[in-house]
Order: C-alpha cells, then sequence, then structure tokens
C-alpha cells in the first residue's frame, strides 16, 4: 500500500514520516494553511532519500511556475489538484498525480487524463482538499476506473484508515489533516497511520 503524507512543512515531520515507512511526501504550493514555499520545500527536501518520492501539489498554476518550482525543488511527482486540462499533463516531464473531488468526477473524466494515478477526494470546501471530511468510499469504487491507479484521500485517519482500504483496495492513500494535532504534523499520527496502512 502507498502511502502518501502531503501538507509537509519541517523537517522532523519529513523525517519520522519517511522513517515511518511513507512512500510520497507532499508540498503544497496552492493556497492552504499548509502552504509552503519553493525555498523551504528545496531546504525540506534535501533530507529526503530517493526512494521517497517528493510531490507538488499546484492548483491552477502555469507549466512555466510548476516546472521552475519542480526543478528548484527536485520533485518527482506533480499532482494538480484544480481544474487543469489533460494537455497540461502531457507538457511535463514528471509522473503525476490528477486530483478529483468525489462529487464532480465520472469515468470518462478520468479517463481523459495521462496521469500516472488518480486521487479521488471529498468534495471541495474553502480550499481543493485538506478538508479532514470523509466521504462514501465505495462511491469510489463505482466509477468503473482502474483501482490499480487510485489513491484515495479525504478525511482518512489512523483510525478509520484500514476500513478505507479494505472497501476500495486503491493502490495508495493520502492523509494531510488526519495525521495532525491543533493544525499542525502529529509525530506519533504520522507513525500510526502508516502502520496501519501497510499493516
Amino acid at each position: 500500500m502507498l502511502v502518501k503524507i502531503c501538507g509537509i512543512k519541517t523537517i522532523e515531520a519529513a523525517s519520522v514520516a519517511v522513517q515511518a515507512g511513507a512512500d510520497f511526501i507532499g508540498f503544497v504550493f496552492a493556497p492552504s494553511k499548509r502552504k509552503i514555499t519553493p525555498k523551504e520545500a528545496a531546504e525540506i527536501a534535501k533530507t529526503i532519500p530517493k526512494s521517497v518520492r517528493t510531490v507538488g501539489v499546484f492548483v491552477n498554476e502555469s507549466v512555466e511556475n510548476i516546472k521552475s518550482i519542480a526543478e528548484l525543488v527536485g520533485l518527482d511527482v506533480i499532482q494538480f489538484h484544480g481544474d487543469e486540462s489533460p494537455e497540461i499533463i502531457r507538457e511535463l516531464p514528471y509522473q503525476t498525480i490528477k486530483a478529483f473531488s468525489i462529487d464532480q468526477v465520472d469515468a470518462q473524466t478520468i479517463n481523459s487524463y495521462p496521469a500516472d494515478y488518480y486521487l479521488i477526494d471529498s468534495p471541495i470546501g474553502e480550499h481543493r482538499g485538506g478538508t479532514g471530511k470523509t466521504f462514501n468510499w465505495k462511491l469510489a469504487t463505482d466509477l468503473g476506473i482502474d483501482l490499480n491507479k487510485v489513491i484515495l484521500a479525504g478525511g482518512l485517519s489512523p483510525f478509520n484508515v484500514q476500513q478505507a482500504i479494505e472497501q476500495v483496495s486503491p493502490a495508495g492513500i493520502d492523509v494531510s489533516s488526519g495525521v495532525e494535532t491543533n493544525g499542525e504534523k502529529d509525530h506519533e499520527k504520522i507513525k500510526q497511520f502508516i502502520r496501519n496502512a501497510k499493516g
């Protein structure tokens, strides 16, 4: 089970996630309380081993900006979390994740994107993603898409992640607010989440 810990803002949280077995470390470069500057992300990325992939999360960003941030930080994967067109994905020489909220998606739309992974998230809140709200996970299995390319997100926590995996059997899972306490990454919750997801 691939595990992505998203919204990382400190070297300490990244280190805990890596040591606990995370497969992806996510940096948010879009409007969010977890937003980080490219310079800060680059400092953290230097400490992450090559075996763990770094992901940049963007919302309706230009290809030029994405490329320059990706180069500065040394990103491995680009995650599109906005209304980007399938063409943008084709323009970038990176692995890609395209995020969709469960209330705005169907198989035809998803399959028109040549992404490596499709992230299925809760309905949109104030910002794209990071709402901390769950949705009916069964809906993800009814989309008629390849579950080997699905990353499940939206309200996951150490306490419900096993249930979500059992229901959907996705390729991976993504968490941000579910491993936080008072809006900051909680090292114990990160460890517990990864342990439960991979257990």
